[in-house]
């Protein structure tokens, strides 16, 4: 949704059509986009239209980046550790 708001407003009746969800359903997470201030809805006429605010989005990375930081230097780490592990059972294995 958020994707496809990225590419300019769009009516909660839009929105709904690719997912196989209820318009129930979409209203509400547009409803909780709109609380975390990532999406405005509007009134234009009898339609409501969402418009992301990019901003919003670009917080969020920004506080990201941190975590993603330490998550990829963990992987890092992880996979050091697992080739180290499979290297010892592959020796093993070898000197049967």
């Amino acid at each position: 949704m958020i994707e496809r708001l990225s590419h300019g407003p769009d009516s909660v009746h839009g929105l709904t059509e690719p997912f196989a969800l209820s318009q129930q359903m979409i209203s509400k997470h547009i409803a909780y986009l709109v609380r975390a201030r990532i999406v405005i809805k509007t009134k234009r006429g009898r339609e409501s239209v969402c418009t992301l605010r990019p901003e919003a989005i670009k917080t969020v990375s920004d506080w990201a980046i941190p975590y993603r930081r330490f998550w990829e230097e963990s992987f890092d780490k992880l996979e050091v550790v697992i080739n180290e592990m499979k290297k010892t059972a592959n020796e093993k294995g070898g000197q049967r």
